[in-house]
């Protein structure tokens, strides 16, 4: 092995040098990055199947197993690398034949419609991709430093002063920096693709999460980018104003210079990330020297202009009188508070361009936080409060001789030789509480700050602009609103979403002619805020589901930390604006709830499914410790269907049981791998809530291994086998469950409808002919089933010589069945006129009533024959189809046997329980003429059905009959009939009865008859149940295991 390792690293040189440097596993077989290749193999059991070729190995020999590798943990199409399929566990124990399709599409469960699954792009072409600095660091600075740190910042050390202001300012940062922890856990917890605070709540939460915030915040960065382009034109008007230069009027020019801004943005953003990104260094240039002009501006002596301003450089007087706040005008900590957050609102613009990032994992983190940390200092850091008072007239006449004593809150200035004690009596225009342009006047080159507010403006303008189609982009791939995915396309080596510009544009412009922002503003700040919410949310929640999959790389988080966090951003979203919030949670719940119903068809291992997992399991336990009572219990059925299409009327009606309150297993047994890789390709409806297992065991073990704890099912329901008459001996005693099932204390129930449950053969021959027709063929699938090669060629027609489509018929058995039988699919071409039509009726009728419990029931009865006490189940079970939507309309009708002469004592006792049960019915019938001898006629049936199947040991001598008897143990002895006359008697006298009351019934329900095990043979009980439930509506025999599962008391 060591010497196939050092042969390979020459090649492996040569991939490390076409590769860019990327690290390749020296010792790993090229051959793997291909798909896989299968070859034809003869076994010597001549047996042909294709496999997949051993390859030479680290090991030194030729083996189907490989060494570890990254290319197999890739989705397909993965961006970073080309997926290879590792062998599967079938090929290594048991090869069974595979083809490549199955393997592409098995191997490893994953979704192929993800991100990780566009197309890849291609690096050599130019593609831009940033470092943690361009791409995040920059883009989050200028994002936080807006307008509020050149416009706004005073007025809040005004209100509040700087002691408040101080809090303001770390609460604010407390916020942001608990959401920038809580996303670099989550993005470094695997692959980040494009899409941003979308990608990462939709990747931990699930697509309705993140389905939901993702259109919301990709159109909350599209109307901030028309707020910071209106801030901008303003500040541009409000210069035109000055200088007498306006074109139309203030609010008209705003919107000229506002869509004239917005087009020029939209160049450089189609223009490409490269341009983006160098005119992002340029703003930021212009406006790292307008906060140093402020700083410069502080420590430059002040002038008598602006100390008639307000302005006297740093003074511990003033410091000392700006700590307390002073707020006026109605204004309060909150609304102070509110006012300031939207400026901390930019640390997404990063990650939001996520897919453009050369190491999200790492760039995101670095550069958020880092971020953070800056703007958090700067904005500290101008403690203007230390050199402006709060109001000020302006008027250099108000100078005072140093020392003059004043009285009020502007006593502080005569200090310094100005007396603006008129501002306590009439407004003035400066101070920090009057005048927002105080950075201007403080700094030193005042039109720096000019052109710092048009850099803060400018660039968050653009990064808003680049973000919303980002985002939105990400959103119309996962295709979780089918009507949006036209936006999906990208274009050009970036795979820019040029489509998504054009709605941002027009988004941003319509807001912009509206021209008054006021009223939006709080809605956009509330739906960043909620985005902050659910990425804590996420963190929080990954956390507590305690995932093996939850392992991010960032370990300086904590899940309470995180839930803190999700609950502040609630809270401060009702801090700006309640009823913005109250919008926000409505526009959300609304999103969330469509995605839901739509059920998007992905699954991106959310840590939802985790955490319902993980309660699941709590729940279990909890249950396991609490003892059953009969209040709560509730049917949890164990439905025999064979593959889950086989048998839609049995799965309907247990469905209709179980509902989304009880548990319902669909199971089938079996013996052969074979079989089950048949079975696996079908699965259960998927509207039906039920739990679908495959069991290569008998039936005994499935009845122990179904259900976890308390949630395990209590009731058996199998369909009644139409043809057990003809069935082998083998399949007819698989099929007689009732034994069993008593023997573990299980309700059993039974479906037979007379046109017969199982549309396999139909299932399995359309499949076959979709495979073989051609596409001008119409094709007709049944099954042939016959006793003998005579009598099908008898019967099979010769095909005509043209206008043919593909067919086979269905026949029913011959007269005299026989054990063993001859299973014919066959297929040949027929005229469709040679069809014959009792043929097609048969098949028409089977398929109509395969849907009868799936549809609306019509108005009629659900009688209920409850002529044994089984512990309530045959009274419960119609109960719950009464309530259901499906059989609302159909009303209970009780039928009970009484002895002759007391039927009206038995009708007031049957009418007394109901009553106490609170279950109500239509009627209550009283049947007292069951012990009548059945009609010739029932006899005579009964004894042709059962005579292929008697011993008839009575006419032999004693030595034949015993050895008969152990030559064939399943048949029906003579004395085994005597014995059980008077129970044969009743199953056939009650199908009398039933035949003259309940036959337009829409359902029956008949006490099940119990046979004494080892007393009753097999044949004879299916005798019972045949004789019982023939030529009668669908009709269901139960039997509960004779516990009580009904109650009158509370």
């Amino acid at each position: 092995p060591f010497t196939a390792c050092i042969n390979h690293c020459g090649v492996s040189m040569e991939r490390f040098k076409s590769n860019r440097g990327a690290h390749i596993n020296s010792c790993y077989d090229a051959t793997l990055d291909e798909p896989p290749v299968y070859e034809e193999t003869n076994f010597s059991n001549e047996e042909h199947r294709t496999v997949r070729p051993s390859v030479m190995s680290a090991f030194g020999h030729d083996t189907l197993d490989r060494v570890p590798n990254i290319d197999f943990y890739r989705n397909a199409g993965s961006l970073s690398g080309q997926r290879v399929v590792r062998p599967s566990l079938q090929e290594l124990h048991d090869v069974f034949q595979k083809t490549v399709e199955d393997d592409v599409e098995k191997s490893d469960g994953t979704p192929s419609d993800d991100l990780e699954s566009a197309e890849p792009l291609d690096s050599s072409k130019g593609a831009v991709r940033f470092g943690w600095i361009r791409g995040v660091l920059v883009r989050c600075m200028l994002n936080i430093w807006g307008v509020m740190l050149f416009i706004r910042l005073s007025w809040v050390f005004g209100q509040a002063g700087w002691g408040l202001g101080i809090v303001v300012i770390l609460l604010s940062c407390v916020v942001t920096t608990i959401t920038g922890l809580s996303m670099s856990a989550i993005c470094t917890n695997g692959v980040v693709r494009g899409g941003g605070a979308y990608y990462l709540i939709s990747r931990s939460l699930g697509p309705e999460f993140g389905g939901s915030i993702g259109l919301i915040f990709a159109f909350a960065n599209a109307v901030a980018v028309a707020m910071y382009v209106v801030g901008f034109a303003e500040t541009v008007v409000d210069l035109l104003i000055e200088h007498n230069a306006l074109m139309i009027d203030p609010i008209n020019d705003i919107r000229i210079v506002g869509c004239i801004t917005v087009v020029l943005l939209l160049g450089i953003s189609v223009a490409g990330m490269e341009w983006e990104a160098k005119a992002q260094i340029l703003l930021l240039v212009i406006l790292l020297v307008a906060i140093v002009n402020v700083f410069v501006g502080t420590a430059i002596p002040a002038t008598e202009d602006k100390k008639s301003k307000g302005f006297f450089s740093y003074q511990s007087k003033i410091f000392l009188e700006n700590f307390t706040p002073d707020f006026r005008n109605g204004e309060t900590f909150f609304s102070v508070f509110a006012i300031f957050f939207p400026a901390a609102t930019g640390i997404l613009a990063g990650a939001n361009i996520s897919g453009d990032l050369r190491d999200p994992q790492a760039a995101i983190p670095k550069g958020t936080l880092l971020a953070i940390l800056i703007t958090g200092v700067t904005y500290l850091g101008v403690a203007l409060s230390a050199t402006v008072v709060r109001d000020a007239t302006g008027n250099r006449n108000n100078s005072v001789p140093l020392g003059t004593v004043c009285n009020g809150s502007s006593a502080i200035a005569c200090d310094f030789g100005y007396d603006f004690s008129s501002c306590e009596v009439e407004s003035c225009k400066f101070g920090l509480m009057n005048n927002f342009q105080v950075m201007t006047m403080v700094s030193g080159f005042g039109p720096l700050i000019i052109a710092g507010t048009f850099s803060a403006t400018l660039s968050s303008a653009l990064a808003s602009l680049v973000s919303a189609p980002k985002v939105f982009q990400a959103l119309c791939k996962d295709n979780i609103y089918k009507a949006l995915y036209f936006f999906a396309k990208g274009h050009g080596k970036n795979n820019e979403p040029i489509r998504g510009y054009v709605l941002t544009f027009i988004i941003s412009v319509a807001f912009i002619l509206i021209g008054n922002l006021n009223t939006i503003a709080p809605i956009i700040s509330n739906f960043f805020l909620a985005s902050y919410a659910l990425i804590n949310f996420s963190c929080f929640h990954a956390s507590y589901a305690r995932s093996p999959g939850w392992r991010p790389a960032y370990k300086y988080y904590n899940m309470w930390l995180s839930l803190f966090g999700a609950l502040l951003c609630c809270v401060v979203m009702f801090v700006i604006n309640w009823w913005a919030a109250l919008l926000t949670y409505g526009i959300e719940i609304l999103l969330y709830i469509y995605v839901t119903v739509k059920k998007p068809d992905v699954n991106w291992g959310s840590s939802t499914q985790a955490v319902t997992f993980v309660s699941s399991v709590s729940n279990a336990l909890s249950l396991s410790g609490v003892e059953d009572h009969v209040k709560n219990f509730r049917p949890q059925i164990l439905v025999l269907t064979g593959s889950a299409q086989n048998r839609p009327p049995l799965l309907d009606l247990a469905h209709s049981f179980t509902k989304n309150y009880g548990l319902c297993i669909t199971s089938i047994n079996c013996f052969r791998a074979s079989v089950y890789e048949t079975v696996s390709k079908f699965s259960p409806v998927n509207e039906d809530t039920r739990f679908y297992n495959f069991f290569m065991c008998s039936f005994f073990l499935s009845l122990q291994a179904s259900g976890l704890g308390r949630m395990k099912p209590n009731t058996l329901m199998i369909g009644f086998k139409k043809n057990w008459q003809i069935a082998g001996n083998l399949e007819f005693s698989d099929s007689c469950h009732d034994s069993d099932a008593f023997d573990f204390e299980y309700g059993t129930v039974m479906l037979r409808m007379d046109e017969g449950l199982d549309v396999s053969h139909i299932i399995k021959a359309e499949g076959l002919f979709r495979k073989s027709r051609k596409p001008s063929q119409q094709v007709l699938t049944t099954r042939g089933t016959f006793t003998d090669k005579k009598f099908a060629s008898k019967i099979r027609p010769k095909a005509p010589p043209r206008s043919s489509i593909c067919s086979c018929w269905c026949y029913p058995p011959p007269p005299s069945p026989s054990p063993h039988l001859l299973h014919l699919f066959f297929f040949f071409s027929v005229s469709v006129n040679s069809v014959p039509p009792q043929i097609a009726k048969m098949n028409e009728k089977l398929m109509e009533s395969s849907g009868l419990f799936k549809k609306k029931q019509p108005k009629g009865t659900i009688d209920v024959w409850w002529l044994f006490d089984d512990g309530g189940l045959t009274l419960l079970l119609p109960y719950i189809l009464t309530t259901r939507k499906k059989w609302k309309d159909c009303k209970l009708r009780i039928f009970i046997a009484g002895e002759p002469g007391r039927s009206e004592a038995d009708r007031e006792e049957m009418k007394s329980l109901l009553h106490k049960f609170r279950i109500k019915c239509s009627d209550i019938n009283v049947i007292d003429e069951i012990h009548i001898k059945p009609s010739g006629d029932s006899t005579r049936t009964f004894k042709e059905m059962i005579d292929p199947f008697r011993l008839h040991e009575g006419s032999k001598d004693t030595a034949h009959a015993e050895a008969m008897k152990k030559e064939h143990p399943w048949k029906i002895t003579d004395q085994e009939l005597s014995n059980f006359e008077e129970k044969t008697n009743l199953q056939m006298r009650l199908n009398e009865v039933l035949q003259e009351n309940s036959k337009s019934a829409n359902l029956i329900i008949v006490s099940m008859p119990i046979a004494r095990k080892g007393s009753v043979s097999d044949y004879l009980y299916m005798a019972w149940l045949d004789a019982l439930t023939r030529n009668l509506p669908p009709t269901l025999l139960i039997r509960g295991n004779h516990k009580s599962v009904l109650t009158f008391y509370s």
